[in-house]
């Protein structure tokens, strides 16, 4: 049966040949071993789906329960039809999650207006298989632009409604796990990176499983990498897309009670004096390692502006820099420890 969802950790599938617990593989190429993506923020578009699959359990999770309260109570009947494409059990469209939601909602929800009408038809051809989707989605079935725009429209009033308003504290605890998995990554490899993702994630160094997986699965990323998505409203373990002709992702579950650790020392003191205050904030957040992206939002000053101040940190020998595909993390160097702890 094929979908995008994994199995809900309390009714594991199972493999009808062998009687096993259905595993998701993941084949990489030396290529793209190299070009794997870990999402400098959350992807609002996969935000959005998931939190629909969770307004929609029959068994919440406690950790959304005040958020379901909130939430569920304001979906007027311009926002249901979402409920009906978000089950919160098989398939969910591919077209729902477009690749660029990972620049913002308002790029995921163009990229969702300007879907090919052909790739609506056999995504709701699929849902059809699962359910009744009656006449609602036929005008979006057919190609209708207007539909598509009407469509994206409602997922953006949802996305107001249910997202916005805590888009703060969901990107504190997604950047707070990419920050880890990125130290893990500096420090230890694809190896420490893979195998921290989630309890379920093996890893051999050429195939990544994903155990208790929703049906068996194989996927071969040909060169194409795999882009990671953290994500807040994801529960139980990853998941991907069913279309392998589309960019491949894996999107996986965080704790969503983690938050981007504070600088834990003042910046007023003398060694505030000697370097200015910035600096000596940049110095006390790179103690725990910091992307340039989180060190703005954190100390709240423009990325432009800490890259600036990293460089100088940088050249003074006090922090160290490595490049991870688009991103850097900046860590304190012995040097720098010195100083801030003298």
């Amino acid at each position: 049966m094929p979908c995008h969802r994994a199995a809900d950790a309390t009714t594991v599938d199972v493999n009808r040949e062998t009687g096993t617990p259905a595993v998701l593989r993941i084949n990489f190429t030396e290529p793209d071993l190299a070009r794997i993506r870990l999402a400098d923020e959350p992807d609002p578009m996969w935000e959005a789906l998931l939190s629909l699959h969770q307004l929609q359990e029959t068994r919440p999770a406690q950790r959304y329960a005040a958020w379901r309260r909130r939430v569920a109570g304001r979906i007027d009947r311009e926002m249901r039809p979402l409920l009906a494409l978000a089950p919160p059990r098989g398939y969910s469209p591919d077209f729902l999650t477009p690749e660029a939601g990972g620049g913002g909602i308002e790029a995921g929800l163009d990229a969702l207006r300007r879907t090919p009408a052909e790739t609506f038809h056999a995504d709701l051809s699929v849902l059809a298989g699962y359910q009744s989707y009656t006449g609602r989605f036929r005008a979006l079935a057919d190609g209708d632009r207007a539909a598509a725009r009407r469509l994206a429209d409602q997922l953006g009033r949802y996305h107001d409604l249910a997202l916005r308003p805590y888009w703060m504290k969901i990107r504190g605890a997604v950047g707070a796990t990419r920050l880890s998995h990125a130290k893990e990554l500096a420090g230890g490899g694809l190896d420490r990176l893979f195998t921290g993702l989630h309890h379920s994630v093996r890893w051999d160094g050429r195939v990544l499983e994903v155990h208790g997986f929703a049906v068996e699965r194989e996927i071969r990323l040909s060169g194409r990498g795999l882009r990671l998505v953290p994500s807040y409203f994801c529960r139980q373990a990853p998941i991907v897309l069913r279309d392998q002709d589309r960019p491949p992702v894996l999107v996986y579950p965080i704790d969503p009670d983690r938050t981007m650790p504070a600088v834990r020392r003042s910046c007023d003191g003398p060694l505030a004096a000697l370097i200015g205050r910035t600096r000596a904030a940049i110095l006390a957040a790179t103690e725990d390692g910091c992307t340039t992206t989180e060190l703005a939002r954190r100390l709240n000053i423009s990325p432009a502006t800490a890259s600036h101040h990293t460089s100088i940190l940088r050249d003074a020998g006090l922090i160290t820099t490595i490049r991870m595909g688009p991103s850097v993390l900046h860590t304190l160097h012995p040097k720098g420890q010195l100083l801030l702890h003298q």
